[in-house]
C-alpha cells in the first residue's frame, strides 16, 4: 500500500515555510491505519521487545496498537503534571524555548527492552529525551519506530546508536 497517498500535506502550517505531514487522514481510513501498524510491526518484530513507550499524544496513537499487535505493554510519556503517580522528568530545547517530558517511576523496569513509537521523527528532541527517561529508569532502548521520518531534519543524529525504523520518509 502506498501510505503517502493517505498523508495530507498542509503547506505553510503551523507557520510559513513548513510543509506539515498530517496523519489524521491515514488514521481515518481503517484499512490504511491497520496496514500501517501491520507494516511497522513487520519492521520491528525481530527485536526482543518487553514494552513500547510513546510520547503524547500521537505516540499513543501509534504505540498502543503496535503494543497490542506484539502482545506487549505500553508506557506513556507525558508532559509534567499529567501522570498521577511518582514521576521522573527530563528537559529538552525547542527552537524557541524549553520543554519537559515525564514518565512514571515504575513505567519501565530495570533491564526491560523498550521500543519507542511515535508518528514522526523530525529534529529528534522529543525522542532523545524519551531515550534519556527510559535509560534513567534502567531500560534498554532497542529501537524507535515511526510512521514518518523527515530525513532532511536529521533527527537520527540525536539518537545515538538507537536503530530507527520508519515506514515513510520525506
Amino acid at each position: 500500500m502506498n501510505f503517502k497517498e493517505h498523508i495530507r500535506v498542509v503547506e505553510n502550517w503551523p507557520q510559513e515555510g513548513i510543509s506539515f505531514k498530517d496523519i489524521t487522514t491515514l488514521l481515518q481510513n481503517g484499512p490504511a491505519f491497520k496496514g500501517a501498524i501491520d507494516e511497522l510491526k513487520q519492521l520491528i518484530q525481530h527485536l526482543e521487545i518487553d514494552v513500547i513507550a510513546g510520547p503524547e499524544a500521537r505516540g499513543f496513537v501509534i504505540g498502543c496498537p503496535l503494543a497490542y499487535a506484539l502482545g506487549v505493554g505500553f508506557a506513556p510519556i507525558r508532559k509534567p503534571g499529567k501522570l498521577p503517580f511518582d514521576t521522573i522528568e527530563a528537559g529538552y530545547d525547542l527552537e524557541y524555548g524549553k520543554d519537559k517530558l515525564a514518565m512514571h517511576t515504575d513505567a519501565i523496569k530495570p533491564g526491560q527492552r523498550v521500543l519507542i513509537a511515535d508518528d514522526l521523527l523530525a529534529t529528534g528532541g522529543t525522542i532523545s529525551t524519551a531515550i534519556n527517561l527510559i535509560e534513567q529508569l534502567g531500560g534498554e532502548v532497542v529501537g524507535a519506530a515511526f510512521l514518518i521520518e523527515l530525513t532532511y531534519l536529521t533527527g537520527r543524529e540525536k539518537m545515538g546508536n538507537v536503530d530507527v525504523y520508519s515506514l515513510l520518509k520525506y
